[in-house]
């Protein structure tokens, strides 16, 4: 078995990363570190509404934008 076929790769901001197949977008922010209430997310071109984040499956070749929310005045 290819040691590989267990990860799928994706572009989060330009960088390649990889995770495990069938990984739901809420799942890759929190292994990113990133606190799923301070980020907006654009999937493969388009803005994805948080309603949907928890049935988004991350596949090959998915290309993300990930942005942090910074409050202040």
């Amino acid at each position: 078995m290819n040691p590989s076929s267990d990860r799928i790769t994706l572009q989060v901001n330009g960088e390649p990363h990889t995770c495990p197949p069938q990984t739901r977008l809420p799942q890759l922010l929190e292994r990113l570190g990133l606190n799923p209430r301070l980020v907006a997310v654009e999937y493969n071109g388009e803005i994805l509404h948080r309603q949907f984040w928890t049935q988004t499956q991350i596949q090959p070749g998915d290309r993300l934008e990930i942005v942090t929310i910074v409050g202040g005045g």
